[in-house]
């Protein structure tokens, strides 16, 4: 009897130290922020699964949202702050020491060779936590340094650009109201890999399936048959980088067919008129042969999409990252218009946001503006206060005043990201000085002198105050702190703040840099965004109580806030609350596209696109074992006519050639990619390069930047110009 009482004992004990919990919120590893339920005992993740009661993704969760308990675990996480001892050596040192070497050392660069010696490149994890998001524009401020680069204009920026040329303000970006629609027309994007990018549409199967249940039309454009064209009722192959002679013969049908309907819109949208004239050229005869798609084919497109009671065009990369990304993408937008559906049910829609992000992100930051200044090296016009990526090695390495010697990347691999990713290599190589914030080293902070990493999302408080700005359904929630952050750790929040006042006391002396420290510590994040929500649109108004961020944590599977609404012409914040449809800054570039239907087509040999994984997201996650299970998905797509004339074979090596260098990839053949045209994804090339994800190194494939072409790029946005790269294949 007394061994039975001991073990009860023992087992009781046991029972009471273990801390079993069940938590809710989103994920933030991509743009669908599906809700999740995960299960915690004793600091440690049991179990990851879709929250069904999240009425967004509503139980949904890809691969991505599991591997969150990866990310958390990982051995090659960093987890304090490292200083460069030489190329391959590194040293872990304090926190304070940290950042006191790292203010020290750019101030020092300013000193010697003014304020824009100064660069700080963002990659694209920062609009998943409203730490940066809030407090990088201060930082930047406080730099007074004209050298921002990001992310964006290797992805998004036409859209961005079109947003702020028509609407006001870069961050007003309309969606598909794709959860009423009755006809999507998808033009060079795959929603079911991304679930929505630059639509926050988790489930996305779900959603097209109901739209094809209730008697709607899924139509794809694209140079593969992607996982979203095997879903529709129709798929078309395109030419890469003739989206844009396509669109304008979907218009010029528009009004040769007595097709365009404005609806209410035709009360705030002026230049219809001027669009007529500038699209005579472009009948879908003219067009026909260039883009692959017969004329009568391009007609019927645009008479059933306009025709149809409702309906919204969808674009992006694929029309995005060609030298014609913003006229192309602004086909799009005179496609919406010109039919009716702005800001019409089923249509093109915005979103209203809890947190307002284009009203707070206009009128708190720099961000509004357009060719203010110009790149020192290449002459690119600034946007939104940054200049395109595609030239951040040429103002490293090109020697006079404004040059950069001193970089902060802030969660962002350029190296792998940004065309022409070798020179990249060299030009973080040449700085004087280079800090990142990551908490992991990659490929291009390993150039750096300190790395400073940040807690791991699941270890903080989060809100989005990003991606409700272009959701298809008006929601919001707020993320609780679910595992403990290690006792000498970080956040994102106490990092920025940390820098910052260092930055300022430079500037205003070490007491009211301190001061102004303190009062921002306990402002932001959470009491910035608390502010926001309250006199934003779910805000207090006349007499109903509106949302607060108290409100919202009550809440702990997210507040649904219903279906998009009309919001035009209230929302616009071009200055007379109008919509120039026919743009200047467009207008201006319309000569090239005139060019491009009368040139002579050039003979290559294909024509390279990229694509994307479900279960990838860049360059940062090849990290997790689950992720990349499976088969090699760095592959060449290629024809198999193709495949056959050059006596390629699925599994065989071939080298893939450009202008600027070449690399090497294994063929899979599938017919399920145009003739002509082959596909490799982007973000990979981890094992020939120094990194510490010693997955990754095991991943193979080549970082297909190694081959893309700075040169090309949009010369309106600035925009790299990745997709329809020609180029050359041989056997290895």
């Amino acid at each position: 009897m007394s061994d039975y009482g001991d073990g009860a004992k023992v087992l009781l004990c046991h029972i009471s130290v273990v801390r079993m919990t069940v938590h809710y919120r989103s994920c933030n590893l991509c743009e669908a922020s599906c809700g999740l339920q995960i299960t915690v005992e004793n600091n440690r993740i049991l179990d990851i699964r879709g929250d069904v009661k999240d009425p967004m993704s509503q139980g949904y969760v890809c691969p991505k949202g599991i591997a969150l308990a990866d990310l958390h675990e990982d051995p090659d996480r960093l987890r304090q702050p490292l200083r460069k001892r030489s190329d391959s050596e590194w040293e872990p040192i304090e926190w304070d020491e940290a950042f006191d070497l790292v203010a020290e050392r750019l101030l020092e660069v300013r000193r010697r060779h003014g304020d824009d010696s100064i660069g700080m490149y963002l990659g694209n994890p920062i609009t998943h936590g409203w730490a940066p998001v809030t407090l990088i524009p201060l930082l930047l401020k406080a730099l007074r340094t004209r050298h921002r680069y990001s992310a964006a204009s290797v992805d998004q920026q036409p859209q961005h650009l079109l947003s702020y040329l028509l609407f006001g303000s870069p961050l007003l970006l309309p969606v598909p109201d794709i959860d009423r629609t009755a006809h999507l027309l998808v033009i060079g994007a795959n929603p079911m890999v991304s679930n929505g990018s630059i639509m926050t549409a988790p489930d996305m199967r779900r959603r097209l399936r109901a739209l094809r249940e209730r008697g709607g039309r899924l139509v794809v454009i694209d140079p593969r048959r992607t996982e979203t064209a095997d879903l529709a009722d129709e798929h078309h192959f395109i030419e890469p980088g003739t989206d844009v002679l396509l669109l304008a013969a979907m218009v010029h049908t528009l009004f040769a067919e007595n097709l365009t309907r404005l609806g209410k819109a035709g009360a705030y949208v002026d230049g219809v008129d001027s669009i007529r004239a500038m699209v005579e050229p472009f009948s879908p005869d003219a067009v026909a042969s260039r883009t692959g798609i017969d004329a009568d084919t391009i007609r019927r497109i645009a008479r059933d999409f306009a025709t149809a009671p409702s309906a919204a065009a969808y674009a992006r990369l694929g029309v995005c990252q060609t030298e014609f990304g913003t006229t192309a993408y602004w086909l799009v937008h005179v496609l919406n218009i010109l039919t009716g559906r702005l800001d019409s049910k089923g249509g093109w829609m915005f979103a209203l946001p809890a947190f307002d992000l284009p009203v707070i992100g206009a009128k708190t930051t720099d961000l509004i503006g357009y060719d203010r200044w110009r790149s020192r090296v290449k002459g690119l016009p600034e946007f939104a206060a940054e200049f395109p990526s595609i030239t951040l090695a040429d103002e490293i390495l090109t020697p006079g005043e404004g040059q950069v010697r001193a970089l902060i990347l802030y969660a962002g691999n350029p190296v792998l990201t940004v065309p022409d990713g070798r020179r990249m290599d060299r030009a973080l190589d040449d700085l004087e000085f280079c800090v990142s914030v990551d908490f992991y080293l990659n490929e291009s902070n390993r150039h750096a002198d300190v790395i400073l990493p940040p807690t791991a999302v699941l270890e903080r408080e989060e809100f989005d105050v990003v991606f409700g700005a272009v959701s298809v359904h008006n929601h919001v929630r707020f993320g609780e702190q679910i595992l403990e952050a290690g006792p000498d750790t970080r956040s994102d929040a106490q990092i920025l703040l940390e820098l910052l006042w260092r930055i300022d006391a430079d500037r205003v002396g070490q007491r009211r840099a301190r001061i102004a420290h303190a009062v921002r510590t306990k402002f932001f994040p959470r009491r910035f965004v608390d502010a926001a929500l309250r006199v934003g649109p779910w805000g207090v108004r006349k007499g109903r109580r509106g949302l607060s961020l108290a409100k919202i944590r009550k809440a702990p599977h997210g507040m649904d806030l219903g279906p998009l609404q009309s919001v035009l012409p209230q929302r616009l914040m071009t200055s007379d609350r109008r919509i120039q449809l026919d743009h200047p800054v467009v207008l201006a570039d319309w000569s090239r596209v005139r060019a491009l239907l009368t040139s002579e087509e050039e003979r290559v040999s294909f024509l390279l696109i990229g694509r994307r994984h479900l279960r990838s997201n860049n360059s940062w996650m090849h990290n997790y074992p689950r992720l990349l299970s499976g088969t090699n998905r760095c592959t060449l797509f290629m024809h198999p006519e193709d495949a056959d004339r050059g006596g390629h074979s699925t599994g065989s090596e071939v080298t893939i050639s450009s202008g600027i260098g070449e690399i090497d990839a294994e063929v899979y053949v599938t017919d399920a990619i145009k003739p002509g045209v082959v596909s490799l994804p982007h973000g990979w090339g981890h094992s020939g390069r120094a990194s510490a994800g010693r997955t990754a190194q095991t991943t193979g494939g080549s970082s297909v930047n190694d081959i893309t072409d700075a040169t090309r790029f949009d010369p309106l946005s600035g925009n790299a110009a990745v997709t329809g790269l020609p180029v050359h294949i041989r056997a290895r």
